[in-house]
Order: structure tokens, then sequence, then C-alpha cells
């Protein structure tokens, strides 16, 4: 997979770098050079200068020859002997004493220069520091700076081969930048063409833990969700072609009968009865398809604010107290503190009421249904449990399918979707239905994100601070 200069983030990026890394060699390099000549330079300035304030300092006011016999004492004591420039001259600019045989002949005065001199016979270049003497004629101190050349042509060619090697390595790592970026790029692309060409179980293959690898995981899950959806759509679509072709049929049937000729008026009345009847069924079960719907597209999130599970689980218990005495189910409630989690009162409650439902329908007669809100590590659980005959391991996982129902639940009435939407329902707040054998029966628990405590406490009191009012008989 290859990108064009102006289109390619990946070349840019490399070009970038290996730019500023150019730029930092360069520096690096301009750093060190001047800092290490420049050092060279000031200890021979300061050299220099030193020798010269000496030699004024205790042969000025002396006789000449005294300065003269110091000097040649200078230069034959083997120190610095290849480089010390040493000249004294008369007042007429002739040589009195020194190692210089051609000098500059009208130098500055107590100013350091670099000028051409002839030492020992030869050319060389030098640094001077030329002073007046009291007793008349001048005197030239300075250093052969023909040693500090050969080192600073020796740190400019190791710098230069430092470049060289810099640069062949910045244009290596530039490459090699945009080849990884490129790779792991194209990795995501071919997944994605893969993919949009239908094959959707395809993902991207993740190695090590940088952001490109984060980026694949969080991409996987996603293509993983959207697989789900799409199984779901498929079945959905599966099973309501196959749910409402037969309530259709029986719908049709039942009016194609009552439009026979001889049909008698309530033969007619009683095929329109029929005939509402089906369609309220297949009405309620397009809302349940759409509150599945609702519930996994992630609607009414807006609308999340602290809760009191136990508080919807005692209302549901109250609200189907009537219902499971009727069945010979005995339903009750266990414990009374406050849970707060996040969510949708409404939604829960349907969820609960759903649970309660489906423990009532098939726990049987003589059965015990116990419902419970309990805290746990920054979530909440709503269990109902029952203890009756409950539900083979194998069947516990499609459960939650929609339109799924086991063979002894057939003769009930229902279409296979109450778990399905609780099941939505716990997924959109965050958390998610746990269907498990009581051992004797089922427990179902939804678990819930944790309200915030700070707003929790915020939402009780603004509770308890609310004016009671009072109604009085007219």
């Amino acid at each position: 997979m290859r990108f064009g200069l102006n289109n390619s983030i990946a070349t840019r990026l490399a070009l970038g770098n290996g730019a500023l890394l150019v730029v930092l060699i360069l520096v690096t390099s301009a750093v060190f050079y001047f800092g290490t000549v420049g050092v060279l330079d000031r200890a021979i300035d300061g050299k220099i200068i030193s020798i010269s304030s000496r030699l004024l300092a205790t042969y000025g006011h002396r006789p000449m020859t005294e300065l003269t016999r110091e000097i040649k004492l200078e230069l034959t004591d083997g120190i610095d002997s290849d480089t010390e420039i040493f000249l004294v001259t008369s007042p007429a600019g002739e040589r009195i004493i020194g190692n210089l045989t051609q000098w500059p002949l009208h130098p500055p005065i107590g100013r350091l220069l670099k000028d051409e001199v002839v030492r020992n016979g030869r050319p060389a270049s030098a640094r001077l520091l030329v002073e007046p003497l009291p007793q008349g004629g001048l005197l030239y101190i300075g250093r052969d700076l023909s040693e500090q050349r050969s080192i600073r042509q020796l740190v400019l060619r190791a710098l230069q081969a430092a470049a060289a090697v810099s640069l062949v390595l910045v244009v290596f790592g530039a490459w090699l930048f945009r080849h990884q970026i490129e790779r792991r790029i194209g990795g995501i692309r071919r997944t994605a063409s893969e993919i949009e060409a239908g094959k959707l179980d395809r993902r991207i293959s993740i190695s090590g833990d940088d952001e490109f690898a984060r980026l694949a995981v969080d991409i996987n899950r996603m293509l993983d969700r959207i697989g789900e959806l799409v199984n779901g759509v498929r079945h959905v679509s599966n099973a309501i072609a196959h749910d409402l072709r037969t309530p259709l049929a029986r719908v049709r049937a039942g009016l194609d009968d009552a439009l026979k000729a001889h049909s008698s008026t309530p033969a007619l009345a009683a095929a329109a009865r029929m005939a509402i009847e089906g369609i309220d069924d297949l009405i309620v079960l397009l809302n349940k398809l759409l509150q599945i719907a609702e519930a996994e597209s992630g609607m009414r999130t807006e609308s999340f604010e602290p809760v009191d599970a136990n508080r919807i689980v005692q209302d549901m218990v109250e609200l189907y107290d009537a219902a499971a005495e009727d069945a010979g189910v005995r339903l009750q409630a266990i414990g009374g503190a406050a849970v707060w989690a996040q969510g949708d009162h409404d939604l829960l409650a349907s969820a609960v009421a759903s649970l309660i439902d489906n423990a009532i329908k098939y726990a049987g007669r003589g059965a015990s249904v116990e419902l419970e809100a309990r805290a746990e590590l920054q979530a909440v659980a709503i269990t109902v449990r029952d203890d009756g005959p409950g539900v083979p391991a194998s069947e516990l996982p499609r459960l939650t399918d929609r339109f799924y129902r086991m063979d002894r639940a057939r003769h009930q009435p229902g279409n296979g979707l109450g778990l399905a939407i609780v099941s939505a329902t716990a997924t959109l707040h965050g958390g998610a239905l746990e269907l498990s054998n009581a051992e004797p029966g089922l427990r179902a628990t939804i678990r819930l994100a944790a309200a915030h405590p700070a707003r929790a406490a915020a939402l009780v009191d603004s509770m308890r601070s609310a004016p009671v009012v009072e109604l009085s008989n007219p």
C-alpha cells in the first residue's frame, strides 16, 4: 500500500521528524565545534596575556639584558617549544632576541591579533599580543596556531563523518517510521475492505500495546458489536417472518370464512373480533421489537438520573402481588434500604416487571419468588429468584434470544421477547442481565452502574425539601 507525498500523513511525519533530527544534528555539531575550538582559543589567549603581563611586571623597569636573558630561558626550557613565540625589538624595529624572523612591523598595540609570521625559518599562522616596553621597543608574545589548526581540522572531519552517518540513519529512520505507520494503517484498511466485501468475521490483527494496538482493540470491539446487531437483525427478520405468518394466515382464513356465502351476522362479528385480537397481538409484538430497538440504539440515556432500585423493587412487588396470589405464588421483597443506581426509572421498572411476570408464569403454583436490590462494588444488582423447576444449563444462553421459547413454555401466552427486552435494557444502562440456576429455580440479576454518591445525596435532599401539599375535604 503506497501513498503519495501530498496525501500521506506517514510521509509528512517521517519528513518532519527527519528534518527536526537534521536540524538537531547541525545544532549539536555547531555547539560541539565552537565549544571545542573556542576553549582552545580562550586557553591560548589566556596564556599569552598571562606571560606578557608577567614579563612586563617583572622586567619592564629593569635593564634590557635581564629581559633578554629571561626570554632566552623561555626559548630553551623545552616547554611549549614547538608553539611558543617570543620577540623583543629595539625602538628602531630591529630584532634583539626571539624566534621570529618575519613579523608584522606596525601591529596594533595591546590587542590580540592573528597574523602570518616566519618562525624559526618556517611560515606560520600566529596569535600575537604586542606590548610596548618602558625601555623602548616592543615585546611580542604569541603562539603558533599550527597545532590548533590540526585539531580544528580533526574536529571538522570527525563532525563531517558523524553528520554523514547521522544523515544515513535519519533517512533510514524516516523510511522505517513511514513503513511502520503504513503497515499498521494498511492492516486496518485491508480489514475494512474485506468487511466491506461482506466478510463480516474479519478482525484487525493486534500486536504490541501502542496506540495502533489500542485503536485496533476498539475497532474490533465495535465490529463485534456491529456483527451482533447484524446477526440480531437477521434473526429478527427470520423470526418476524415466521411468527407473523401464522397469525396473519389465521386472521386471513377467519375473514375468508366469514366472507363466504350465507354467513350470519354473529359469524361475521366473531370473525371481526378474532381479526382484531390477532391484529392487537401483532401490534404488541411490534411494540416490543421497537422497545428492543430503542434500547439497543442508546436512546433515552440523556434522561438517566439516580433512581432508588429498592423502591422500584417494592413498587413492582406491590403491583404484582394480586397476580401472584391468583397464580398461587408467594411474592416478597428482601431488604429495605435505599440502593441508588444510575438509569431511567420507567425502563428499569418495566424490566423488573418482566422478570416478575416470567417468574410467576413459569415457577408454578406453590412456588416462591424473592426480589432484592443490593449495592455491590461500584454497581447495583437487582435479583429476581424463584424456586420453581428452573431451566436446563444448556438452555440458559439462549433465553435472551429474540423469539426463543423453551418447549415446555410454548403453550403459555407470549412471544419470547421479554428477556430480550430486559437484556437490552440492562445493556443500555451499561450493565448486563445474568441468568443462572438457583438450584432450585432460576436466578435473574440485572447489574447496573451505581449512581454517583454526590448526585444521589443531592436528589435525596431535594426530595426531603420538597413542600408537602395537604388536601382537605371540601
